[in-house]
């Protein structure tokens, strides 16, 4: 079993106020925590990975395929693979959650560092 408590992953800002904590992974899904600042943006993008997720804090807009989408604290969600999507927060609260990608994603393409 592999088991990985976030208090050991510093969260590493990806993109301007999109935080990233690389979780658990195994030989067919990744977990990963994110925080997402009021007023950020994760452009259109898409990756081969199904990518499910809940939110524990916070609301997010998101636009997957052309089609609007909020979701809201206690939600969850599912992105199909290969979908062009994009989020952003909208809200005076950061967006904090979890989401789960199979096949496991590493650090995205797109992150800053």
């Amino acid at each position: 079993m592999d088991h990985v408590s976030l208090s050991n992953h510093e969260p590493s800002e990806v993109l301007d106020g999109v935080f990233l904590a690389q979780l658990a992974a195994g030989e067919q899904m990744s977990v990963q925590h994110f925080r997402i600042d009021p007023g950020a943006v994760v452009d259109d993008h898409s990756h081969e990975h199904e990518q499910g997720g809940y939110l524990f804090e916070g609301s997010l807009a998101f636009t997957v395929d052309s089609e609007s989408y909020q979701v809201e604290a206690g939600d969850s969600y599912v992105i199909p693979s290969n979908a062009v999507h994009a989020v952003e927060n909208r809200g005076d609260e950061p967006a904090i959650g979890v989401e789960l990608f199979s096949p496991p994603r590493p650090d995205p393409p797109w992150s800053k560092e």
